[in-house]
Order: C-alpha cells, then structure tokens, then sequence
C-alpha cells in the first residue's frame, strides 16, 4: 500500500515568541487501498526568524596547499542534551541563518565578517551543490553549501558576532584540507555540515582535488 495523503485533524504550536517554536501535528495517513492508519501526533521544529541557514567554506592558498578555515564554538544542546561531557568547543564551519528576505551569496559575505572577521565580496561566493535537508523528521529546514576564497594576505578583524552572547569565546583556526580530514577520521570533527561541505570543496575546486580520501 502506498501512501496517498493526510488528514491534519489539528495543528498546535508552543513556545510562541522564543528563537524556536514546536508544532505539533495530530493526523492520520490516508492508504491507497482507501484506509487509513490511526491518529497520531508529530512534533516537529519551526524558527521563525529564519528557516534555512548558510554554511560557508572559507577557503586560502597557502606555500603548504589549500586550507580551511575552521570555527569552535559553544553549542548549548551538546553540553545539556548528552549523557556523556563533552568539550565546551564544537568545530564547525562558519555558518549563519537565511532570515526572509535575504540574499545567499550577501548572506554568506555577512556570516564571513560576523563570525571569522573576514572581508568577503558577495560576488565571489560560490554554491557547492543544491541545498539538502539535514533532519527531515525534526525540522524542515534545508543547508545551503557555499564556498569563497579568502586573500592569503588578507587581515581579519575581531569577529563582532550577531550580538548574541553566546557567541563569545569561539576560536578561530586556518588548518590544510588533509588535516581537516584527518580529525574527521580520527572524531575530532564531528559535525556533518563541515564534512560535507569539505567534501564538495575538494570535488568541486581544482586546487583542492589532490587532497587525499577518507
């Protein structure tokens, strides 16, 4: 039997006026052979500002090859949502919310000098592939993967930040594309944007396409 439709009997939403907000769905599914499976509830996030988010690659020829920028940040549900401790910093890739209305490439330039200090032109933001759904079951939100050469002389500021507060204390590190690799491969860097993200970069950039596989 395939699923043909559904039948939304109400939809609630809590935690009106925060940055996220849960919307639950009670439903139930409507079958091809004319049934339909009880009712049920799904829970699912929204944020209002903003549902898609950026995740940019900032990239440099240096005398040592390609390397990549890296960000370590806090990220409060790994400090409060796993049993086991885990280090306050959490490496990723410079990345940012697409609030409505924004332009993608302007965006990305945004996130370079909020979070890196780094004075890019919009112009020379690159897409790495369409934009992927990262948790379908928990949020609709979708990644869109961007990439953008930095100057190997160019001078970063003191990353301003979006004005949240905890934003603060988050280090800043230019490493070679194989080093990056290699700490993914040893658990190091365990965020699943950044890896894929990187990987796009060394598909799609001819500097990086010596790089070595995982």
């Amino acid at each position: 039997m395939e699923l043909k439709g559904i039948q939304l009997f109400s939809d609630e939403r809590a935690g009106q006026g925060g940055h996220l907000v849960i919307r639950r769905l009670r439903m139930k599914l409507l079958l091809s052979d004319g049934s339909s499976t009880r009712e049920g509830a799904w829970d699912f996030v929204e944020r209002p500002m903003g549902l898609d988010a950026v995740v940019l690659c900032l990239w440099r020829k240096a005398p040592s090859g390609l390397e990549v920028l890296l960000r370590s940040g806090l990220r409060v549900p790994l400090q409060f949502g796993r049993a086991e401790p885990r280090p306050l910093l959490f490496t990723e890739l410079v990345a940012g919310i697409l609030e409505p209305g924004d332009n993608l490439p302007e965006r990305a330039a945004a996130e370079a000098l909020e979070e890196a200090g780094l004075q890019v032109a919009a112009a020379t933001v690159q897409l790495l592939g369409p934009p992927l759904f990262p948790t379908p079951g928990m949020c609709a939100e979708l990644f869109h993967f961007a990439a953008c050469e930095v100057a190997s002389d160019a001078v970063a500021i003191d990353p301003q930040g979006d004005g949240s507060p905890f934003e603060q204390g988050a280090r800043l590190e230019w490493v070679s594309l194989d080093e990056a690799f290699a700490r993914i491969q040893r658990g190091e860097l365990q965020d699943l944007k950044t890896e894929l993200a990187l990987r796009r970069l060394r598909d799609e950039l001819p500097e990086a396409k010596q790089v070595r596989r995982l």
